[in-house]
């Protein structure tokens, strides 16, 4: 027997128009990719989508059709996330920080019709457009002020000026696909990950709960995780539900425009990756400032250090919130909250406690499992393959044959992780990143998070490098501003922290580390760059 409920589709364009109707005057803050800042209300935003919207349907756009985006956090990239997916076509979002060639493939993978790109973006569409055969039209998010001279791509402005906002969207079921975001590929080429209205208004329900990123109308937060990085971590979609004040970054990502725009917006939420984090409060210290009004930042995409917790809290007031997520989980999974439990820790114990990832979101499900797939304890010692199963993670990639990764119901996500029996889960490593020394594993992120609360660390990277008596030893890499750090004090330091046959076997200063396109440190170019650096000088180290 089914329930006698009303079967209404759970669709994208209802959250632009939800805003609009309940905080119509509520903002969105956007820095222009030419310059200065523009406002516009939940109001203005849902009519100028509904332009847009219209301009897509005028042109031809058709459901299904793949609408692809190279574009930096803005009010014309967030009205292209509504627009593109209330018609039933798909937004898909490009890293331009990712190689062209992986860039032509996802735009031909795909097979976009049209790409709506920053002034910023030009020279690089330019150069591949050549190779783009399915790219009918190029549409620049600009003014005609700033549109290159003799031109034949479309101007954003003129053209959604001509459409009227007085547009009715239509109805489908939310079953039909939304977005498309396509992993970094790190080893192959990326894959596309397919989202449904669905999947992402039930991400959004659950991002705003207070037991996840506790959005609400009175929330102000800043996204500096890209929109073209799994749809913000759905922030754009998430602010929209609950008419939050949203401060988009456009692309000024240093410490200098960041911390203008917290402070002149009140900004009393933050999101992005560790390295932003970095950049941030390196800034701050320099110039001796201090965030008054952010009570939180949440971090996802890589861990972050002990010595980033303990800065934000003890010189900002500012708590750090782990989460984690990938984009085939749309990408919430986890989160580690400020519990009263929590806060009322003695701050040492309270930090250690924050390096964890924290519990799963209502809707995710967590497992770790052995290599021959048997679940494993929940005891916060035993280190396993995480799974994931849950309404928004993927169950298989677009245009994709391989099925490995997603086996017996569940996503395997390559990281090696512990779970508490609280189910608080912590990453130990990336399957491909875990060091086998002896037959024993060694948590590179773990060995990371120790050299980061040396001081004078900027940043630390520990990769494993193939040694001819234990199979692999670690090697560390650490960044610091005199270059000229303690080498054998940080030593001691580590021995303090980690069992001594963890300790590197040797510890080299370099300039500065590589990153991925979405701001991770770059452990294949490591590997690679020193793979011979143990077989040509092996230390005897300290493996089991």
């Amino acid at each position: 027997m089914h329930g006698l409920m009303m079967n209404r589709p759970l669709l994208i364009s209802d959250l632009i128009e939800h805003a609009a109707r309940l905080y119509p005057e509520n903002e969105v803050v956007s820095r222009h990719i030419e310059s200065g800042i523009v406002r516009h209300s939940y109001l203005q935003l849902a009519r100028r989508s509904r332009q847009l919207a219209q301009a897509l349907t005028d042109y031809g756009v058709i459901a299904g059709d793949r609408i692809a985006t190279l574009a930096w956090n803005t009010h014309r990239h967030m009205e292209a996330y509504y627009a593109i997916s209330g018609v039933g076509a798909i937004i898909h979002t490009i890293n331009p920080r990712l190689f062209p060639e992986q860039i032509r493939y996802m735009i031909n993978h795909a097979t976009d019709r049209l790409l709506l790109v920053d002034c910023s973006f030009l020279p690089l569409v330019l150069s591949l457009l050549p190779e783009l055969p399915s790219v009918e039209q190029i549409i620049v998010l600009t003014d005609a002020a700033h549109m290159p001279p003799d031109s034949n791509f479309l101007c954003y402005e003129t053209w959604i000026a001509a459409f009227h906002h007085q547009f009715h969207w239509p109805r489908f079921s939310d079953a039909e696909a939304s977005a498309l975001c396509y992993t970094s590929g790190t080893t192959g080429n990326p894959k596309g990950v397919l989202y449904s209205h669905y999947s992402v208004l039930l991400h959004a329900m659950a991002a705003c709960r207070t037991d996840a990123l506790g959005i609400t109308p009175h929330t102000c937060l800043l996204p500096v995780v890209p929109m073209f990085h799994v749809c913000a971590w759905g922030t754009p979609y998430a602010a929209a539900m609950m008419g939050a004040r949203l401060v988009l970054p456009g692309a000024a990502l240093d410490g200098a425009s960041l911390y203008e725009l917290i402070v002149a917006e009140q900004v009393d939420l933050l999101l992005g990756v560790p390295t932003i984090w970095l950049t941030l409060l390196n800034y701050l210290r320099e110039h001796q400032l201090q965030l008054k009004n952010v009570s939180r930042v949440v971090v996802g995409g890589s861990a972050a250090p002990l010595s980033m917790i303990r800065e934000f809290a003890e010189v900002h007031q500012s708590y750090v919130i782990h989460a984690w997520g990938m984009t085939e989980l749309s990408p919430l999974g986890t989160i580690n909250l400020p519990t009263p439990a929590l806060q009322s820790m003695a701050p040492a114990l309270r930090y250690q406690h924050q390096l964890k990832q924290g519990r799963p979101v209502f809707g995710i499900e967590l497992q770790i499992f052995d290599e021959h797939l048997r679940p494993l304890p929940h005891d916060g010692k035993t280190f396993g393959v995480l799974h994931v199963r849950g309404p928004w993670v993927a169950q298989r990639y677009f245009r994709h044959e391989d099925l490995s990764a997603f086996a017996n119901g569940w996503f395997n996500t390559g990281d090696i992780a512990t779970i508490d029996a609280d189910e608080t889960m912590q990453i130990v490593d990336r399957d491909k990143d875990v060091i086998k020394s002896g037959g024993e594993w060694i948590s590179s992120i773990e060995l990371e998070n120790a050299a980061m609360s040396f001081p004078g660390i900027l940043e630390a990277c520990v990769v494993g490098i193939p040694h001819p008596r234990w199979a692999e030893r670690p090697l560390m890499l650490i960044v610091s501003p005199t270059g000229n750090t303690d080498l054998s004090a940080l030593r001691d330091h580590l021995a303090e922290r980690v069992a001594r046959w963890w300790l590197p076997d040797s510890i080299v200063t370099v300039p500065e580390l590589p990153h991925s396109a979405t701001g991770k440190l770059s452990k294949v170019t490591l590997r690679n760059q020193y793979r011979q650096f143990y077989s040509q000088s092996p230390d005897t180290g300290a493996a089991p």
